[in-house]
Parts: C-alpha cells; structure tokens; sequence
C-alpha cells in the first residue's frame, strides 16, 4: 500500500506542477499525490482516506474561504498523527509563527524550493513506513 500525500491548493495549475516535480516518485509508486482545491474539499479527503495511507498534507495559507491557517487546526484534530506542512507565497513575520502555533510541522514559501521539499517528503515516509 503506498504513502498518500495531500496537496491542497485553489491554484488549479498547482497539481499538475507537483506532478511534473515528483514525477518519478510518483511513477516509482514511492507515494501517492492527492489534489484538493479547498479546505472543505480537503478535509473530506482527510476523512476518507485509509488511516495508514495518508502520511501528510502540503497546504496553501492564503485560499478563498477558508484558510490554511483555519484547516490547520480541523485537518490536526482529524488525523492528529498527520503532519501538515504550509505553503506561502508571503515572506510576513507573521505567518510562520501563526502557522506553528496553529499545529504545522513547517512552512515552505513558494516559489518552492523542490529539492528542499523532497528531502522532507523523503524523511516523513521514512517516519511512516521504515527506510526504503
């Protein structure tokens, strides 16, 4: 059974970016990608997906509706053993500390630095599922 990843972005050109960025994870069967386009749709996502499946959760802070700051706190209570790592495309002192204190694991600024990103996508499946 492979990791699942949940990437939630109202960006809809997000996904096919992560594809092309873990492409050969992705075709290796490393992990699987999930795409969620809002925080409700993630939080569905969230609850159904198989407990030992899903591993963790890229989130978007700024979305219309509800923010990631705001998913933060249900997706934690949801699956407290998920991490939940946040994505900005702000460099503000203030959303890093708003985000740890909301209960995220860390926080990437985009333009997203990928190499940076699968290093820590490698350490969590190792966390979830043992050294590969």
């Amino acid at each position: 059974m492979s990791a699942l990843i949940l990437v939630v972005d109202d960006e809809p050109d997000v996904a096919e970016l992560f594809r092309q960025q873990f492409r050969k994870e992705l075709r290796a069967s490393r992990f699987d990608m999930e795409f969620a386009q809002s925080a409700p749709e993630a939080l569905e996502r969230v609850g159904a997906a198989e407990a030992a499946r899903l591993i963790l959760i890229l989130s978007d802070v700024n979305m219309p509706g509800m923010s990631g700051i705001e998913l933060l706190p249900r997706a934690r209570k949801a699956r407290p053993d998920v991490p939940v790592i946040m994505i900005t495309a702000y460099r503000d002192s203030e959303t890093r500390p708003k985000a740890i204190e909301a209960g995220a694991a860390g926080l990437f600024t985009k333009p997203i630095d990928f190499p940076e990103l699968r290093g820590e996508i490698g350490r969590r499946l190792d966390a979830a599922t043992g050294p590969q």
